[in-house]
């Protein structure tokens, strides 16, 4: 399977299992930040799309020509979410955690937090082929336990954050192998041209 780092178009090495931000900010912090082209081939999204996210408010206002860590961080997270939940619902579950955008006291948890959390949720529960219920509530609590010293505030508001994104990610997943199962679908549809010979091959 060819994985990706969440939220990006970076091909995934275990190296960045922990801490998957790691495979970006040092970039960020030899430029000082990424142009708008740079963060549309990470993220593979149009620069017109971000830009859209910035008007609306569901990611802060830029200050010049480049993106910020902060910036980047949101956008990672909504394109993490994007396959599945409205944009306007994945805007308020990050108000449900952070609140106002532009106002970063009164966090509940810091984005690049956030952002490792989700990530090693997602890559431990592939490795593991792990997407149970029991399994994957496992996996956030001792996540959330963790790094109970980082969040600024109740354990279960956090949870329940987390869990709508993670099963919002994996929602998105499989989708998209339902989407590349009905196109195979659709090919035999249009090949067969009434030829009966697949029930033989597959039995």
């Amino acid at each position: 399977m060819n994985r990706l780092i969440p939220g990006t178009t970076l091909k995934y090495s275990p190296q960045f299992r922990d801490q998957a931000f790691s495979a970006i900010s040092p970039v960020l912090e030899a430029t000082g930040g990424l142009t708008l082209s740079q963060l549309s081939k990470l993220t593979g999204l149009e620069g017109s799309t971000i830009q859209n996210w910035i008007k609306r408010g569901w990611v802060s206002s830029t200050k010049g020509k480049k993106y910020s860590e902060k910036q980047v961080l949101r956008i990672l997270l909504i394109n993490m979410l994007r396959g599945s939940m409205k944009l306007e619902n994945i805007a308020k579950l990050m108000t449900y955690i952070n609140g106002d955008v532009e106002d970063t006291s009164d966090d509940l948890i810091e984005d690049i937090l956030l952002y490792n959390i989700l990530c090693r949720i997602i890559l431990t529960a592939e490795d593991e082929n792990a997407f149970t219920p029991d399994r994957i509530k496992a996996i956030i609590v001792r996540e959330i336990t963790n790094c109970s010293k980082q969040i600024n505030a109740d354990g279960q508001k956090i949870y329940k954050a987390v869990s709508t994104a993670v099963l919002a990610y994996r929602s998105a997943w499989l989708k998209s192998e339902m989407e590349k199962a009905m196109d195979e679908i659709l090919a035999d549809m249009e090949g067969r041209n009434g030829d009966q010979n697949d029930r033989e091959k597959f039995f």
